[in-house]
């Protein structure tokens, strides 16, 4: 008869076992928010829940997790070291759901993507036939301005993110999928709108412009694009959507240069007075080609539904064309 061996517990589980979900829960909201507020906002929780959790946490560790930062906090050294291993923690449990995924022959877990926000005029189409085939992936989609999707990507809160301008200063893959060219839209009653042959800029001198936030890609671009062409455009207004920047336009406030797919997403993509209150006007060196592209940190390992995406992608979308949307139309300019 075998006698049973009583095998001991690692010490570092036992240690892990000290502290609980809600702790690390917590933890994880206030470093990547920085905001013990915002922290408890988006927990559910009332915010003396959260600083307890958090001392508690502290005690455990028996390191100080944050400190005070002029009116806000950041995290001490301590507190650096125990995200990076919450983050590896997630990842581990993230990998386990996978193989278990493997296992029954079923891909399961969650494909965690950010976006800019023109690219809500896609995305969606890019995710149903993905879903359809893959019911065990739970997908989360942020969309969010060029400057916030960057800072997502700075913190890894997501596995892939689809932007025009990746930021040079993280190590991150890039998959072009998607021509994306920029257009110069006027309001529908605009002299110049109707003009036979392809305007100069130095034609639109005088005229007002209204431009994206700081920070988007759009603007990027055709700041960079008037500079090449030593064009000084007046700008009049700043605004923060597509939609916004067209229904500016469509009120006589201005021209604007805007994404080829946030126009085509009215139904059309040259349009007259009785159609929209914007047309598209015919300007010497627009469209501007730029693409869309998947981009993905290349530091860390992709979860199966994020490495499946990938592939499905590549297998179904190249640049110029996209299922459901056709090629992308570019008409006169």
């Amino acid at each position: 008869m075998h006698q049973a061996v009583d095998h001991p517990m690692p010490t570092a589980i036992k240690r892990l076992l000290r502290t609980s979900p809600q702790q690390l829960r917590a933890f994880e909201a206030t470093a990547r928010l920085m905001s013990v507020t915002q922290a408890a906002r988006e927990l559910h929780v009332s915010q003396p829940t959260v600083s307890v959790q958090l001392r508690e946490l502290a005690e455990l560790v028996g390191e100080p997790l944050f400190e005070p930062l002029g009116r806000g906090i950041r995290l001490t050294s301590a507190g650096e070291a125990l995200q990076a291993t919450v983050a590896d923690i997630a990842a581990c449990w993230q990998r386990f759901e996978d193989r278990l995924g493997d296992l029954h022959g079923l891909l399961r877990g969650r494909l965690r993507i950010a976006a800019v926000t023109t690219a809500e005029y896609f995305v969606p189409d890019l995710l149903g036939p993905f879903a359809a085939l893959h019911p065990g992936v739970e997908i989360d989609l942020a969309v969010e301005n060029r400057d916030r999707v960057i800072a997502r990507l700075h913190r890894q809160a997501d596995d892939l993110a689809v932007m025009m301008l990746p930021p040079a200063e993280l190590p991150l893959q890039s998959l072009p999928f998607l021509d994306n060219p920029l257009i110069v839209i006027a309001p529908s009653n605009h002299p110049l709108a109707h003009s036979p042959q392809p305007l100069p800029l130095s034609a639109l001198s005088q005229e007002r412009w209204l431009m994206r936030e700081a920070g988007s890609g759009t603007r990027l671009v055709a700041e960079r694009h008037f500079a090449d062409h030593g064009f000084a455009p007046r700008i009049a207004m700043s605004l923060g959507s597509n939609e916004a920047i067209k229904h500016a336009v469509g009120a006589g406030l201005g021209l604007a240069v805007v994404s080829a797919l946030a126009v085509a997403a009215d139904g059309a993509t040259s349009a007259t007075a009785a159609e929209a209150p914007w047309v598209r006007l015919p300007v010497e060196g627009f469209p501007i080609a730029r693409q869309w592209s998947l981009v993905w940190r290349s530091d860390a390992p992709l979860a199966a539904p994020a490495q499946r995406f990938v592939s499905y992608l590549q297998a179904n979308a190249a640049p110029g064309a996209l299922p459901g949307h056709g090629d992308t139309p570019l008409g006169s300019a």
